[in-house]
């Protein structure tokens, strides 16, 4: 007795990460992720390594995440991996208020966001 098991969405030869969130909003972390997006996993690292974005610190673990996940929990080989989705959603906002002249009020937004990286293990093209 008990829960039957969900099937995999993913495939196979896919692993992916998220991370939820994250203090920043989704167009300023779509740009670092963009920038990984359809690239290998090494050179994906790499270029978040020596990115100068702050939110690129977060990515980079998420991505370190997702290849853990490849490695460990589905057997796929590291050197193979790719970025093949790498993508950005809408959390929760925070509503903060500023006063400002004449007893009115200055509205402050703080947006979180969520990523989720997909990486996939491709054949080597000989």
């Amino acid at each position: 007795m008990g829960k039957q098991a969900t099937e995999r969405r993913l495939a196979d030869n896919e692993a992916r990460a998220v991370t939820k969130m994250i203090r920043t909003s989704p167009q300023k972390l779509n740009l670092v992720a963009a920038s990984i997006r359809g690239k290998s996993a090494e050179k994906a690292l790499a270029e978040l390594t020596f990115s100068k974005r702050r939110t690129a610190v977060t990515v980079k673990k998420t991505l370190e995440s997702a290849i853990a996940n490849a490695e460990n929990n589905h057997q796929l080989d590291v050197d193979q991996l790719v970025v093949c989705e790498a993508y950005v959603g809408k959390a929760m906002v925070m509503k903060r208020w500023r006063a400002r002249a004449r007893g009115r009020v200055g509205k402050i937004l703080k947006p979180f966001s969520n990523l989720t990286i997909v990486v996939r293990e491709i054949e080597e093209t000989a």
